[in-house]
């Protein structure tokens, strides 16, 4: 299947894991709508360990309801699908657990925008009904492959399914990247940082860096100047396939390293490179959503402001 294609899904997932968001009290009553409705259409439902023991601590989430359910510390024990309870954040870390692994996700949204969660807390029971029916697509969204000749931590997960971000440390001093597409130079970027997005990250930090916003099915990268210092520096769009090599030159000796918001501190010296992976994500979409009514809804795109 190519990354621009998706697929409709005939059976219904005979097993979800729920994925959600640990700090926030309005998840625990949203919880429990899922995972009754869930269980009413006959579908087996694994909590993660962390988020079960979330909930169990609500005296409002209804206890019944937790023998009637499994328990998983690291990975789903025979989930066919992953649900994400929370914003974009926690479909993120969904993601992060599941790449490689074929399990698609589908993202409800309890907090705030939800641009990749995009089933709202009211659409939750029919969502569920859709699920039952096999009324839903699975889109293959790209990832970008992070490597460097540093050492990284050994839980690190190098993989992004939004956007790597190369930052300065808190301090007002610019960083340099030097930046190479296939061993040719492209230019040095003078910014606080430089946001390479895939294109389901378009709608994230490199948006609000002044990026573009890519389809999902472009195959692309977007790399975009964080507060450059030359207007002349704008962002640029790429080819997934090319390969590219950064170096970052800073005046504190260290810079930031982001994947998806997990940061790590880097020496300068050491070179980056990112590629498309060769895994990617499965993403769960309903079947009345699509890319372009996600931005006209959630971004107001094209909505005219005059008054």
């Amino acid at each position: 299947m190519s990354i621009s294609s998706s697929t409709i899904r005939t059976a219904a997932p005979d097993g979800v894991a729920i994925f959600g968001h640990r700090h926030s009290p309005s998840t625990a009553s949203c919880a429990v709508r899922l995972v009754r409705a869930l269980l009413d259409k006959g579908i087996r439902v694994e909590l993660e360990e962390d988020f079960y023991q979330h909930l169990a601590s609500f005296s409002t989430f209804d206890a019944g309801l937790l023998p009637q359910v499994s328990v998983f510390s690291h990975s789903p024990l025979f989930a066919a699908m992953a649900i994400s309870l929370g914003g974009d954040g926690t479909f993120l870390r969904t993601a992060e657990k599941l790449v490689g692994t074929p399990t698609p996700i589908l993202g409800i949204n309890t907090g705030r925008l939800g641009f990749l969660a995009d089933v709202t807390a009211d659409g939750i029971e029919n969502a569920v009904r859709q699920l039952a029916l096999g009324g839903f697509q699975v889109a293959e969204r790209s990832l970008i492959a992070f490597s460097s000749d540093a050492a990284a931590p050994s839980d690190f997960c190098p993989y992004a399914l939004n956007e790597v971000a190369v930052l300065k440390h808190d301090n007002s001093s610019l960083i340099e990247v030097e930046t190479h597409v296939d061993g040719r130079l492209l230019t040095n970027y003078v910014a606080d940082g430089l946001v390479v997005c895939t294109p389901t990250g378009s709608t994230g930090y490199a948006l609000s860096a002044g990026g573009p916003i890519l389809s999902p099915g472009s195959r692309t990268f977007c790399l975009a100047p964080v507060a450059p210092h030359s207007l002349t520096m704008r962002p640029i769009v790429l080819p997934d396939d090319v390969e590219l090599q950064l170096r970052v030159k800073s005046r504190t000796g260290h810079f930031l390293v982001a994947l998806d918001g997990r940061s790590r501190s880097m020496e300068v010296g050491c070179e980056i490179t990112l590629r498309k992976a060769d895994c990617t994500v499965n993403v769960v979409r309903m079947q009345d959503s699509d890319f372009f009514h996600t931005l006209r809804c959630k971004l107001m795109w094209g909505m005219d402001q005059r008054g």
